[in-house]
């Protein structure tokens, strides 16, 4: 018998729900031109090491700083649309900064810029995904975001990687401002009117201008504090990985280096591509703790094969596990928040909180990784993680509860 309080809404129409996954192709594509590659090309400038690390953590606490409160925005805010727009122009005027002036203070504003305005792109579409296909459908919704931005990943990582090596560095950024055009385009094709305003938001069903949950009482909710304890550790575990294997591939490799790059990164986003619709509809079945598992137990796994060659083409293949983990993590972790914040009205709000909480382990991630591959090699600095990795498995095998009934019980 179908669960009563799964509401259903009217079928959206077929130019939004195509303007949602060309939103999240293009997005991707934006995105990734402003991130992996800026370290390589601020390398050609003469940059050092240390202003090199300076640039991309104010990016990285930029982001970090503005991501609850742009979830809280995106909750307040009826124009979703509008608000990924102002991001798109602001990720756009960014990346030129970057193009036209590889200078100190342009290259930090730039960065600021980028890293502050990019916060609103997923809890924005999230909650537009949840306001246009409602709860029943979001599974599958979420899955089938997920394919389309890591496919984007994957068709940004291998222009942008040509591009460096066949044009200049300097024009990957450029790329990612022409592609503003097009992606404020599909963004139109979305009609607002097919944006249920308070389904977006995580409102209770059929509930208008209902009573909004503090966030102090939400984070008094026991499944959800351990989820963002696990969710932390997960990140830290993973965020310095692909850095770590960047340096290990780009030793004596000189100009090829960004081709291995896009090389890891083109791995990774196939392997979600290919993953991302099968978690959304499994999660509706199975439930979110048993693929949350999977994901979970493949990066400790990583991180010890990475300890274990040296051979160029197998640490690119050892890369499909971060696929796996972060193809099944990116759908899941969101039905999860979506399922223990249903009725309080703060969902884009918690997953802004919680994107925050992980933005920071992953940058201590990289830091106290760093640091022990510097004083004991790379191996050690793998089983670190791997370690990690380890203990956020244990936690959410023996303490996290199923939760994709968890808030209907209450309701």
């Amino acid at each position: 018998m179908p669960d009563a309080s799964m509401e259903t809404k009217a079928p959206p129409s077929r130019g939004t729900l195509r303007g949602l996954d060309w939103l999240n192709f293009l997005l991707a594509d934006v995105q990734t031109g402003v991130g992996p590659f800026l370290a390589i090309y601020l390398a050609g400038y003469k940059w050092n090491e240390e202003r090199v690390g300076l640039a991309l953590t104010v990016g990285g606490i930029a982001g970090i700083l503005t991501q609850t409160p742009a979830g809280g925005l995106v909750d307040f805010l009826r124009s979703k649309r509008a608000l990924v727009g102002v991001g798109v122009a602001a990720l756009a005027g960014g990346a030129l900064l970057i193009a036209l002036f590889p200078w100190f203070w342009p290259i930090m504003g730039a960065q600021v810029l980028i890293g502050g305005t990019s916060s609103v792109f997923i809890p924005a579409i999230c909650a537009m995904s949840l306001g246009i296909v409602g709860r029943a459908a979001f599974d599958i919704r979420q899955g089938r975001n997920q394919t389309f931005n890591s496919a984007g990943n994957v068709m940004a990582a291998v222009s942008m990687g040509l591009l460096g090596y066949l044009v200049s560095n300097r024009s990957i950024f450029f790329f990612v401002a022409v592609l503003a055009f097009p992606t404020i385009l599909v963004l139109l094709m979305i009609r607002p009117a097919e944006i249920d305003y308070e389904l977006a938001r995580g409102a209770n069903d059929g509930e208008k201008g209902g009573k909004v949950e503090s966030v102090r009482v939400l984070f008094q909710d026991r499944p959800l504090v351990l989820f963002l304890v696990c969710a932390v550790m997960f990140h830290f575990a993973n965020a310095a990985m692909l850095p770590l294997l960047g340096e290990m591939l780009a030793k004596g490799q000189g100009r090829s280096s960004m081709m291995f790059m896009s090389a890891c990164v083109v791995t990774t986003q196939f392997v979600i591509t290919l993953l991302a619709s099968w978690s959304g509809r499994k999660a509706g079945t199975w439930g979110r703790k048993p693929l949350l598992l999977i994901a979970f137990a493949v990066l400790p796994i990583r991180g010890v094969l990475y300890t274990l060659t040296s051979n160029t083409i197998l640490l690119v293949a050892i890369q499909t596990l971060d696929g796996v983990g972060a193809g099944i993590f990116g759908v899941v972790s969101v039905l999860v928040i979506a399922d223990l914040t249903r009725g309080t009205g703060r969902f884009n709000l918690t997953l802004g909180a919680i994107t925050t909480a992980v933005g920071i382990g992953a940058s201590l991630s990289q830091a106290i990784a760093g640091s022990i591959v510097h004083h004991a090699g790379s191996s050690a600095g793998f089983l670190f993680l791997a370690g990690v990795a380890a203990a956020a498995f244990a936690i959410l095998y023996f303490f996290m509860p199923e939760t994709r009934n968890t808030r209907l019980a209450k309701t």
